[in-house]
């Protein structure tokens, strides 16, 4: 994903990750780089609208480790539907494994974001002291829960406002996207011709307040990236 447009994404989170930097000037920093993101996620898009081998549709298999797997799966499967990618989890010895499918740039950008927020959730989880009377596990998973909502709201709406974005020539971003939707979902369904959407899940404990306010915090880009040129 080397990109004029990530190079401004890592420069715009260096600065938001600055210690110096204020909590309303972070916010600001980290909202215009997801901002980028999802432009390079819409220039793709248009690029192989024109030129469909340079962005293939494909898919590929991420293991979830526990602890907390279902709930790390239910965040990888957030950020995969807000990027335009399906998901089918699956159950295997010692975890879980989700099973992506998308296009490849996509694809790369669900599985880079997935890993950073996956370190940043584990340290909001562990600087968020667990209340006397609640049930640890019960509390981090619902912490995990609002920690992804957030997530999905954020990405989603810098999707939509890259897609208004109008094109000078060619087809629209909107009939380019539900394109890619449909072929995303065809070959999901071509793999996966039995599966089921899985149901709501209940959960007892009261983090999703404090997870939904880390997750709206959290820097949407792969750590290891940042500051690099």
């Amino acid at each position: 994903m080397s990109d004029a447009i990530l190079a401004k994404v890592r420069k715009l989170l260096t600065k938001a990750e600055d210690p110096a930097c204020t909590t309303a000037e972070a916010e600001a920093f980290t909202a215009k780089a997801t901002e980028l993101i999802a432009k390079y996620g819409v220039d793709r898009a248009l690029l192989a609208a024109q030129d469909p081998s340079t962005d293939p549709v494909g898919d590929r298999v991420i293991d979830v480790e526990p602890p907390y797997a279902l709930d790390k799966a239910g965040l990888l499967a957030s950020v995969a539907a807000a990027l335009r990618c399906g998901s089918v989890r699956r159950r295997e010895r010692g975890g879980l494994a989700v099973h992506l499918f998308g296009f490849g740039s996509d694809l790369e950008r669900v599985e880079l974001l997935f890993t950073s927020l996956l370190v940043q959730a584990a340290h909001g989880l562990a600087a968020t002291p667990v209340p006397a009377w609640e049930q640890p596990a019960a509390f981090r998973r619902s912490w995990l829960a609002g920690f992804a909502g957030a997530i999905a709201v954020r990405l989603r709406e810098a999707e939509a406002a890259a897609a208004a974005t109008p094109t000078t020539s060619g087809p629209s971003v909107a009939l380019v996207l539900a394109d890619r939707t449909s072929k995303v979902s065809r070959r999901m369904s071509e793999a996966y011709p039995n599966a089921r959407t899985a149901g709501r899940r209940r959960l007892a404990g009261t983090g999703m307040r404090q997870g939904y306010a880390a997750g709206v915090a959290a820097s949407l880009t792969d750590p290891r990236a940042v500051g690099q040129d």
